[in-house]
């Protein structure tokens, strides 16, 4: 029997056998040959800290409402992109057929069935650390799209994730100048310095917003928040220039512990813009959405101009993935952002 990746509890990960389901009209089957989390979003859920488990989103109203009763949670999936190839079609399949490599949005398990409109078809020679990528491209793109960065400008960036290290590579190819990156973990920032960042600062070790005032001679024109943390977005605050612009785009939990916006907020007149590139309208609404998004980091992947090299670490077996999750969890200093491999 096949085999998948789940979280059975909160922080309890496990591979466990599943059924194949038979294939029905317009799917297909796909053997499982790379896949990566989502280790922002997808881990809160897993920690039981997002806000979907103490609220109830009204999609509607576009406000989340005390919750009714225990969250809908575990047995829950784990993972967030696969790339695989089809090994079987259903009837009515057009345009897919067996031994066509493709990809989407899917978990870490062996195989998949799933309707096409699900799946993408991986472009020749693009590798699969590159395509697994296009989920944080697309967060990354959006913010800093909305932090409207331009020729000669100065930039933070704080948190290098992978949405973090795709926005210092986008900022750079939007024209800063100069790209300022934070993170508490050495092999982040180390990652950040070798894909064009200027300087990197550990967040743990110095006055960032004292340094970086600095550095820049009053301020940051645009600071991108993608680490999650409320100490990270009060340091982005700090080291915004006067009347600067920062961007908050990480998934926060919980209480604000940490920002305290009487203090530079408040004096140095700071606005703030919320990014998240899939929800619609856009601020760029009607001629940018989030397709369109989606098309444009995607295309930066597959034509080079974002460099993932090294960029998915560690890579493990299936066999090694539960153990490879908590990782990621409890020792982020070890990950990057993690890959998982399949038996041929």
């Amino acid at each position: 029997m096949p085999r998948e990746l789940v979280a059975v509890a909160l922080r309890q990960p496990v591979i466990r056998e599943y059924e194949e389901p038979p294939l029905e009209p317009n799917q297909v089957r796909i053997r499982s040959q790379f896949s990566a989390p989502k280790h922002g979003t997808e881990l809160s859920g897993y920690r039981g800290t997002d806000a979907h488990s103490v609220g109830q989103w009204d999609s509607e109203m576009h406000i989340f409402r005390p919750r009714e009763g225990a969250p809908p949670r575990f047995p829950r999936s784990l993972g967030n992109i696969t790339v695989g190839e089809i090994v079987a079609v259903g009837p009515d399949v057009d345009g897919f057929q067996v031994g066509d490599r493709v990809f989407g949005h899917m978990s870490i398990r062996e195989t998949h069935t799933v309707q096409v409109t699900r799946i993408e078809r991986a472009p020749e020679g693009m590798s699969p650390e590159a395509i697994v990528y296009w989920d944080p491209a697309e967060f990354a793109l959006g913010a800093v799209r909305d932090a409207n960065i331009r020729l000669g400008e100065r930039v933070a960036i704080f948190g290098m994730g992978a949405i973090g290290l795709m926005a210092a590579q986008m900022a750079k190819l939007s024209g800063a100048e100069w790209v300022a990156v934070i993170d508490p973990l050495p092999i982040r920032r180390e990652a950040a310095l070798r894909h064009g960042a200027d300087v990197a600062y550990d967040s743990t070790a110095t006055d960032v917003g004292e340094e970086i005032k600095r550095a820049t001679n009053g301020g940051v024109d645009v600071a991108i928040e993608a680490s999650g943390a409320y100490p990270a977005l009060h340091e982005a605050i700090r080291c915004a220039h006067l009347g600067g612009l920062v961007v908050p785009l990480a998934y926060y939990e919980g209480e604000a512990r940490g920002l305290r916006l009487g203090d530079e907020w408040h004096f140095n007149r700071i606005t703030m813009a919320s990014s998240r590139s899939i929800s619609d309208p856009n601020r760029d609404h009607p001629m940018w959405n989030a397709e369109r998004i989606k098309e444009h980091s995607f295309r930066l992947l597959e034509e080079g101009k974002l460099n993932v090299e090294g960029l998915v670490h560690p890579i493990v077996p299936l066999e090694q993935s539960a153990e490879a999750y908590r990782l990621i969890d409890e020792a982020p200093g070890e990950c990057i952002k993690l890959g998982v491999t399949y038996d041929s």
